[in-house]
């Protein structure tokens, strides 16, 4: 089963980085102003994964960087991002997120 968004995670120094994109955002390129963001395969992967996985994937990770309005949308509803800090390049949103555990 597949989804509308993408993901990766990496393990580096104690910490799971999730990188997770709308799909359909898949090596674009983001441009406004000053800002640049790149949704390439290396970053975000190119495997399609249901919203259970990006789910489940938000809850275990240390450090979240999201962009597209789906799964920006799956982390505000989780309460792990505010929608007030959320950025928008290009209209786009993308939100990063750290958790601090102690």
């Amino acid at each position: 089963m597949s989804g509308p968004a993408v993901m990766r995670i990496i393990k580096a120094q104690g910490e799971i980085l999730l990188s997770a994109a709308d799909h359909d955002l898949l090596n674009t390129h983001l441009r406004e102003g000053i800002l640049h963001l790149h949704v390439s395969e290396d970053f975000y992967g190119n495997v399609k994964v249901p919203d259970e996985t990006i789910r489940s994937s938000l809850e275990l990770c240390t450090i979240a960087n999201l962009v597209g309005k789906h799964v920006v949308e799956i982390a505000i509803d989780m309460d792990l991002v505010s929608s007030d800090n959320v950025m928008y390049i290009q209209g786009v949103p993308h939100a990063q997120l750290a958790k601090i555990i102690n």
